[in-house]
């Protein structure tokens, strides 16, 4: 493909680092998808930010690699291997998490996707895409509010992984669609139980450099019958104002300025950085 979409190594200088009190070792950030992607860059971002976190995945070998990246950029990461469909696994988690200090944030981030119109997208795809994409962001918000309630302050954030398709729904991507509206809507009711206190938002972005972009171009491109390099130019990036892909970290830096004292009026909102995408679309 002319259009280079591998991910990007993450360097200390593309990490936003901020001062906050809370960012500290003694405050626990779980991140789910952690083994790749997004959920890597947020793992490490958070660790270089002097947060505890914790990376969950059903991906030993990737989680271990993000594992051993975030400590190398200077921050304290444990890894747990997670099957986020299974509640026993999230529950488990959790627990663990609650051993190495105050859960204070939590990143929503796991996702899969299917191309697939309606009328033929398999129900078995269906049910583990809600499973993972809606039902675990719920479960695990459900599982830690009381431990942010049970913090020094009774504060904490939680940030959902949202889309451009959570805010428009485009072809042969239903279910993902469906996921990434619930994001908006789980957050706005997190806020709205909250009372200030809990706050939660989520993060709409465009195409990222990740593999889950990678991976959909072949069935984009026998979907639509165009060429993969058209998937990209026409598809992806066509009603983006900016032509690039975003990087992972860039999307991570978003989940640490939504988890910050900078972000105290983010409660229940939505950080719509793509491109133009929404409004152009």
């Amino acid at each position: 493909m002319a259009f280079d979409i591998r991910e990007p190594e993450i360097k200390k200088s593309d990490i936003l680092i901020l001062a906050d009190k809370d960012f500290n070792t003694n405050n626990v950030c779980i991140v789910t998808g952690a083994g790749s992607g997004i959920g890597r860059a947020t793992c490490i971002a958070a660790a270089a930010n002097n947060i505890m976190t914790v990376g969950l995945d059903i991906d030993e070998k990737g989680g271990k690699k993000t594992q051993g990246l975030a400590r190398k950029a200077g921050g304290q990461m444990i890894f747990i291997k997670a099957d986020l469909t299974k509640d026993e696994d999230l529950e488990r988690s959790v627990k663990e998490s609650a051993k190495l200090g105050n859960i204070k944030y939590l990143a929503n981030i796991a996702g899969i996707q299917h191309i697939d119109s309606v009328e033929n997208f398999p129900m078995a795809k269906y049910d583990l895409m809600m499973r993972l994409m809606v039902r675990a962001p719920f479960y695990l918000s459900k599982l830690t509010v009381p431990h942010m309630k049970k913090s020094n302050d009774g504060t904490g954030a939680i940030g959902n992984m949202g889309s451009i398709h959570a805010h428009i729904s485009t072809l042969n991507k239903p279910v993902y669609n469906i996921s990434k509206f619930s994001m908006r809507a789980l957050s706005q009711s997190i806020a709205a139980e909250g009372g200030g206190k809990i706050r939660s938002f989520s993060v709409s972005t465009g195409f990222v450099k990740t593999a889950l972009a990678l991976n959909q171009i072949p069935s984009q491109a026998k979907q639509r019958g165009i060429t993969p390099e058209q998937v990209v130019t026409d598809v992806m990036m066509g009603k983006s104002r900016i032509k690039e892909m975003m990087s992972p970290v860039e999307v991570g830096n978003l989940f640490i300025f939504g988890f910050s004292r900078f972000a105290r009026y983010l409660n229940s909102g939505d950080l719509l950085f793509d491109g133009g995408v929404v409004l152009t679309y």
